[in-house]
């Protein structure tokens, strides 16, 4: 009887090891299926930037967007980057105001000598790639969230005050690849910084995940906060995805370096999309 047993044990057993790799075979070809699926990916070049006009950010870099020499040097920039030749340029505007933005980079086309009364990385760089480029599309991607990222200060801390307040006695001491001073360097040397790795990830912890360090004795206040920051990014790249693309376009972004940051992220575990290397267009 146990003989007889311990025979159906085993054909049980072999039918469901058989079954199991029934399920598994349509792995193989899922795996040549991603394979094709990944050949034809979107590509991006997602550039992050310091902000070149008015900024309320708490990171800003001393730059004057006026100075002729500065937009010859700008304009230098964009020629490097023409070599990626964008058939689309995403740039940190929301998209309510497409029309005004369409209206204003057509006219920048027909007349590349016009001035703009308060500038920024978009009229200066976003433009001019799009001018030397031949890029038809323009679209903004933006997302307008307020969220409190001084909430540390606001409140009684108790989850990690000493290590919060260590953090902003100087951050750029704990992240020593990038201690450089910013304004002693040209435009190229400034924009190889912000999109250095580990500056793009300090970006992240500054906006963000410091503020998990922070919180009332049975509150969450500053991942709340910090919550908020995520949300916008998450929202922005929303907007990206609502824009048709195709197959065969080459799709420029253009932002502050804290959303390319987390732009970054997200086109890292994408499907969808290929992240061209920066450095590529930055030499």
């Amino acid at each position: 009887m146990k003989t007889k047993i311990v025979a159906i044990l085993i054909g049980i057993a072999f039918f469901i090891s058989c079954k199991q790799e029934k399920k598994q075979e349509p792995l193989v070809l899922q795996s040549n299926h991603l394979k094709t699926e990944i050949k034809n990916k979107i590509e991006v070049l997602n550039l992050g930037t310091f902000h070149m006009g008015f900024t309320y950010d708490a990171i800003s870099t001393e730059f004057d967007e006026n100075y002729k020499k500065n937009i010859k040097m700008i304009h230098e920039i964009a020629k490097k980057l023409s070599d990626f030749k964008p058939t689309v340029i995403l740039v940190e505007r929301v998209p309510e105001f497409d029309d005004q933005l369409k209206t204003e980079y057509e006219n920048y086309l027909k007349n590349p000598s016009m001035t703009f009364k308060n500038p920024s990385e978009i009229e200066l760089l976003a433009y001019e790639l799009g001018r030397i480029s031949g890029t038809e599309r323009i679209y903004g991607v933006d997302h307008k969230m307020g969220y409190n990222y001084m909430i540390g200060n606001e409140i009684k801390n108790s989850v990690d005050s000493l290590w919060y307040n260590k953090f902003y006695q100087n951050p750029f001491k704990l992240y020593p690849e990038i201690d450089v001073n910013m304004d002693s360097l040209n435009l190229l040397e400034k924009l190889k910084l912000t999109n250095h790795k580990k500056y793009l990830d300090f970006l992240i912890e500054i906006n963000a995940d410091i503020l998990t360090h922070t919180g009332t004795e049975k509150g969450f206040e500053g991942a709340d906060e910090a919550t908020k920051f995520y949300q916008r990014n998450l929202r922005m790249f929303t907007n990206l995805n609502r824009i048709q693309l195709r197959k065969d376009d080459r799709v420029f972004i253009l932002m502050g370096a804290a959303h390319t940051a987390f732009f970054r992220d997200f086109f890292s575990r994408s499907a969808k999309y290929k992240m061209i290397n920066t450095f590529d267009y930055l030499k």
